[in-house]
């Protein structure tokens, strides 16, 4: 009797752990409840939002990122996993950033995105604006820590780079590097090594241009210790690249009979509370692209032509009027003059 009872306590144990362990982003166990096992999903500085540029503060003082060891990560092989969740990519810890409050060593990558048809994959957004998939690249923070496992508890222990990606005409080739070997972990759990490449590359061109705030991860635990650094810039992909993180993967395990696709897996934009979001420039229209300011320029100069010449033509239009009827006066005015001098003569 009293191991009957043993079992059933175990049983129950494992239960919920694989209960607690097990989350979705829809349905019994999506992200409407992971609070119920996961009480940090629930907290007041969650991840991701809403970026509502027109409450960003600006901060002058905020620095470029400086990523080290991006552009050469060494020889060995970077491992891609399919977690059931997303495509993971490891990192060594020869990759770390500068520019941040202490220094911060690489951990990982991994993307978020939507399905086919929806306009909508990132996490975060700005201003109401959602865009097909974003990718995050985590680090912790080398400096006071010893692993990522000693720091994923601590109180800003963690620094996120979120990237924003949008679809363009063309290919991009570094992000290939991943996008190739997809087809090699099309079911949760199997992975595939990938040679050393340029992570830099992944990167948009303007590193000095970001957004600023602290939150969480945007998974479960959702730990409430993350420094996110989300970069103004967007990078594009090509519409086909995208396809591939949309229709190719899926969150089930080989054996599954009923293979479940990986797709939507973004977690809707938290609220913001009390948080401040700060931004590295300023917002407005100085903080346009150089392509953005020349539009804008060109835009203005065009419409202010397009005034002036309507000005010149109303003008030109009414001068010319005035003169015909001076013409029409000065010449009745000769006719009139010529009948009168006609009526006195004998």
């Amino acid at each position: 009797m009293l191991l009957a009872l043993i079992l059933l306590q175990g049983f129950s144990h494992a239960l919920a752990a694989n209960h607690g362990s097990h989350w979705t982003y829809k349905g019994p166990h999506g992200q409407a409840h992971w609070s119920d096992d996961y009480p940090d999903c629930g907290g007041q500085a969650q991840s991701p939002i809403d970026i509502q540029t027109k409450s960003v503060q600006h901060d002058p003082a905020l620095p470029p990122i400086e990523p080290q060891g991006y552009r050469s990560p060494g020889d060995g092989a970077f491992t891609l996993l399919n977690n059931g969740h997303t495509v993971e990519m490891s990192l060594p810890p020869s990759m770390f950033l500068r520019g941040l409050p202490q220094t911060y060593a690489a951990v990982q990558l991994h993307f978020h995105w939507g399905s086919r048809g929806q306009t909508g994959g990132s996490e975060h957004q700005v201003n109401g604006e959602a865009f097909p998939a974003e990718l995050h690249i985590v680090h912790y923070n080398s400096d006071s820590y010893a692993n990522i496992s000693e720091a994923k508890q601590r109180a800003d222990s963690l620094a996120v780079l979120g990237i924003l990606i949008e679809v363009g005409d063309v290919a991009n080739p570094a992000y290939d590097n991943i996008f190739d070997r997809l087809k090699n972990i099309q079911y949760a759990g199997q992975k595939v090594s990938i040679p050393s490449f340029n992570v830099h590359e992944l990167l948009p061109g303007q590193l000095g241009h970001y957004f600023r705030y602290n939150g969480s991860l945007t998974t479960p635990p959702c730990s409430q210790n993350v420094l996110w650094t989300v970069f103004r810039q967007r990078v594009r992909i090509s519409a086909s690249q995208l396809e591939r993180l949309q229709g190719g993967l899926y969150s089930t395990k080989a054996a599954n009979s009923l293979p479940v696709p990986l797709v939507d897996n973004y977690r809707a934009p938290q609220p913001l509370n009390q948080r401040v979001v700060f931004s590295s420039f300023p917002v407005g229209p100085s903080a346009y692209s150089a392509g953005e300011i020349v539009a804008i320029v060109f835009g203005t100069l065009f419409g202010c032509l397009s005034i002036f010449l309507t000005i010149h033509f109303v003008v030109k239009r009414i001068q010319t009027k005035r003169i015909r009827e001076q013409k029409d006066v000065v010449f009745k005015s000769s006719s009139s003059r010529a009948v009168s001098g006609d009526s006195h003569r004998p």
